[in-house]
């Protein structure tokens, strides 16, 4: 497919293309017009929990915050499930690489993780990366998007959920030929949890 990622800092016009592109998808695939095995509540019940494996586990090579904050983190984090039920088809996996921009059309690539659940959970998931390679910070970019009837503590059980897999995800050693992926993780999770950490104004 003929296409190109968007530009590196974000550009507004990019920014403007794939937001408008997003919105329509979510208005589109909602319900969902494919049978999908999972949804986004069960893949963070069952393994997208990292807040709570890290407090099972006692970690404690993470930033003194998450570390004086890890059982409120779990607890916020154990929440998510429940306030993110849904019926639309998200991608469960959105950032730049998984974007083509080829003149005023988006398409949106690798669907391996597709899930059933509410398209805010995709722009929720995809703020820190964006922040992370020069866009506007998370909150900016999420107010871009009609999440006026989203609870509060589900944008923040999702954020936390999200911060969680990326910090305590980058701890473990990297996959076979995926030598960088830590340190993706790594630079997306400083992101969210400074995010996470402004909006629950926990010290």
């Amino acid at each position: 497919m003929e296409g190109r990622h968007p530009y590196e800092p974000w550009t507004e016009p990019d920014l403007a293309l794939v937001v408008d592109a997003l919105r329509d998808m979510g208005t589109v695939l909602t319900p969902s017009p494919f049978e999908v095995d999972e949804t986004a509540a069960e893949a963070f019940a069952d393994h997208i929990n990292g807040w709570q494996v890290a407090h099972q586990r006692g970690e404690a090579r993470l930033d003194e915050w998450c570390v004086e904050n890890l059982g409120r983190l779990a607890e916020l984090e154990a929440e998510a499930p429940a306030l993110a039920a849904g019926h639309g088809l998200v991608h469960f996996d959105l950032r730049a690489d998984n974007l083509l921009l080829a003149g005023d059309r988006v398409y949106v690539v690798d669907w391996p993780w597709a899930r059933l659940g509410p398209a805010w959970v995709d722009w929720v998931a995809m703020a820190p990366s964006v922040a992370m390679q020069g866009g506007p910070d998370p909150e900016s970019f999420l107010s871009r998007f009609e999440i006026q009837d989203v609870n509060k503590n589900a944008i923040d059980a999702v954020i936390c959920t999200m911060a969680g897999y990326f910090a305590v995800g980058a701890l473990d050693s990297p996959p076979p030929g995926l030598p960088t992926v830590r340190a993706f993780q790594s630079a997306q999770g400083r992101v969210a949890v400074r995010w996470l950490r402004e909006r629950t104004g926990w010290d």
